[in-house]
């Protein structure tokens, strides 16, 4: 019997600000994103994971910069020991305000490059953005299914309006993923 094919989508600046916003995240843990990821996929066949994330920079040479830039990437470098794909966007710091840029574009390519090159059965999109409800509407007339991924205390409910599957963990589901 043929698995189901998945690849993951995960939208790492949208995903952690949930989280964050959640109240889920603890002093000295991390997430344990493989877990999450067979949490999702279960007995289908994941042929890609993928995280998306702006890269910090050190822009004012400050102790702070240098540690953020420091922890990002010692971050995505254990993600990518754990068999992702991270795929890169740019932080702009403009006046005071830090705006991640390209993220979102590179999501919907990757969406629909994936639907058009059969890579897929299944999308599993990890965001909330509904900038993405382009993509996903194409990639579901290409006759792919789309699974949402969120949050039960705060849904996407164009995401979900645009899903073929919707699974939304629980607070009491995230705080088990934290090791």
């Amino acid at each position: 019997m043929v698995k189901e094919k998945v690849c993951i989508y995960i939208d790492g600046s949208n995903f952690y600000n949930k989280l964050k916003k959640s109240g889920l995240i603890p002093n000295n843990k991390r997430f344990d994103y493989t877990n999450f990821v067979k949490n999702i996929v279960v007995q289908r066949d994941c042929v890609s994971k993928r995280y998306y994330i702006g890269i910090v920079s050190n822009f004012d040479n400050s102790a702070k910069s240098q540690l953020l830039v420091k922890d990002q990437q010692k971050f995505l470098s254990n993600l990518e020991k754990e068999g992702f794909d991270i795929k890169r966007g740019k932080i702009l710091y403009d006046g005071g305000r830090i705006r991640e840029k390209g993220v979102d574009v590179k999501i919907a390519t990757d969406l629909i490059i994936g639907a058009v090159d059969n890579l897929y059965d299944t999308a599993v999109i990890i965001s909330s953005d509904t900038d993405l409800i382009p993509a996903i509407r194409y990639i579901r007339y290409k006759k792919k299914k789309v699974e949402y991924i969120g949050f039960s205390s705060q849904p996407s409910i164009g995401m979900i309006a645009n899903s073929d599957i919707r699974r939304l963990f629980t607070q009491k589901e995230l705080e088990n993923l934290f090791k």
